[in-house]
């Protein structure tokens, strides 16, 4: 249901026919929160009984031309554009056949319902249309894209917004549960929007029970269960891959989550935030009914990650107020600042054009040593190349080989590698490696600020601020001699 809805009245401005007045349909629990959508134009908006005639005028006698449906392998039902009036707008119309046990009265009623569901996070069902075996459903129109469409084509959502995005859906979600609409046909990230904040809305079509047949399904494992399709959702942001619903969990089963993470969030990510994404995932593909969590619980656990003190998207949450604190009240380098933000592929860069100057002074007491294995200094090379297009496994490869038959290895051979342990989510070997590192060139700051960036990691915050900080002393040491 791509790129769907916007409301409007009717054709050439005339006021909305006669019909007889929708009945409020009052929340079926008292803890429905009545959150308006922030679409003021429609917010007012009667839910309206539209006449073929005008959505035949709005969509251009249903031109393909104003299709707009994304996903039309995953559904016979399709979405046009349509302009009910140059005033107004644009709307959106899903056309759908009404299945011969859904009586057209039934599917009248249950539309005004969902047209009476008001959040900011679910698109305003703004009327409805039924015509012998058709049936017709008339939402607001939202011209910012699916996720979908920034997801699997853009292909640059940064973390942060895929974050809000997973809390803003399940948010729309409880809130249609709490109301009573436990059922939702088609969960995907084609019925994600955004709106004209850049906030992510679930479409009020798959509320409307019998305009598709998977609504009514429940059970265990089940590409059909809300809850299960949430999960996709998420396996979907966390890897940035279109994945079909029943393949969701086949596709995390045995796998790691570095293994799983979209290439473009690497380096730009809280790992803490994207491992409890990840469980989360895990819990809603879940084979039994009872292990998996249920809307108001996907909810809860995402605002908690979401209200977490935010950082700009490329860097990484992995640093303490302690750690911000000291590298304020000490000059710190690029590297220092770059490792005191979490900031991966500044450190990368940094490291990449300093290569191994910081190493001249033991490669000349040692020439001879450095010099005589060139078949070594090849393994070495081909590490650094692989590091240098950011292939952190081959890296890692080719430096282990090369420091397992070395004598003396230097420190920016540890430092190389430490850092493709934490790109590869492995601090523990890249805190050994940055202490290698030191004990070879005790004096060497860059091996204190890559165990800085590991403990952070290990989430072991206070050590991680004072060896920060011992890094930025040494580093003023040295810039004074």
């Amino acid at each position: 249901m791509g790129g769907c809805c916007v409301s409007t009245p009717l054709v050439n401005d005339q006021p909305p026919p006669q019909q007889p007045q929708t009945q409020h349909v009052e929340p079926k629990n008292d803890e429905v929160k009545n959150d308006e959508p922030k679409n003021d134009g429609f917010i007012n908006w009667p839910f309206t009984e539209f006449s073929l005639s005008d959505l035949t005028t709005a969509t251009k006698n249903f031109s393909s031309d104003e299709i707009i449906s994304e996903n039309r392998e995953e559904s016979s039902n399709v979405v046009f554009k349509g302009l009910l009036s140059e005033n107004l707008g644009f709307v959106a119309v899903k056309i759908f056949k009404i299945t011969p046990q859904d009586h057209p009265h039934y599917f009248a009623k249950v539309a005004k319902e969902v047209g009476e569901l008001k959040h900011k996070r679910l698109v305003k069902l703004l009327g409805y249309c039924s015509d012998g075996d058709e049936g017709f459903l008339v939402a607001e129109f939202m011209p910012y894209d699916t996720l979908a469409k920034r997801l699997f084509h853009q292909k640059n959502i940064e973390w942060s917004m895929r974050l809000r995005v997973a809390y803003h859906i399940a948010e729309a979600l409880d809130y249609c549960n709490t109301a009573g609409f436990d059922l939702y046909s088609n969960l995907s990230a084609y019925t994600v929007l955004f709106d004209k904040d850049g906030d992510a809305c679930l479409s009020s079509f798959g509320l409307v029970k019998g305009i598709n047949d998977d609504q009514r399904t429940t059970g265990s494992v089940n590409p059909k269960n809300v809850t299960y399709r949430f999960g996709t959702i998420l396996v979907n942001l966390i890897s940035g891959k279109q994945i079909p619903p029943s393949h969701a969990l086949e596709m995390i089963l045995g796998k790691t989550l570095d293994q799983l993470m979209d290439p473009y969030l690497k380096g730009r990510i809280s790992m803490d935030e994207a491992t409890a994404v990840f469980k989360l995932a895990t819990q809603c593909l879940q084979h039994e009914d009872q292990e998996s969590p249920d809307t108001r619980e996907i909810a809860a656990t995402l605002e908690t990650l979401l209200t977490r003190p935010q950082v700009p998207s490329h860097e990484v949450t992995a640093v303490t107020t302690q750690t911000e604190e000291a590298s304020s009240s000490t000059h710190l380098s690029p590297l220092g600042e770059a490792c005191s933000r979490m900031d991966l592929a500044s450190i990368h860069q940094i490291l990449v054009s300093t290569a191994y100057n910081d190493d001249n002074d033991l490669i000349e007491s040692s020439f001879r040593e450095w010099t005589e294995v060139q078949e070594l200094q090849d393994v070495r090379k081909q590490g650094d190349q692989a590091f240098e297009e950011q292939d952190f496994k081959t890296a890692i490869a080719f430096y282990s080989q090369f420091i397992e038959n070395r004598k003396l290895v230097y420190p920016s051979v540890y430092a190389r590698r430490s850092l493709c342990y934490i790109f590869c989510n492995d601090p523990d070997n890249s805190l050994l490696d940055g202490m290698t590192a030191q004990n070879v060139y005790p004096d060497w700051p860059t091996a204190l600020y890559l165990q800085s960036v590991a403990l952070a990691k290990l989430n072991m915050n206070s050590d991680s601020t004072y060896m920060l900080k011992e890094a930025a002393i040494l580093e003023a040491k040295r810039q004074q001699q």
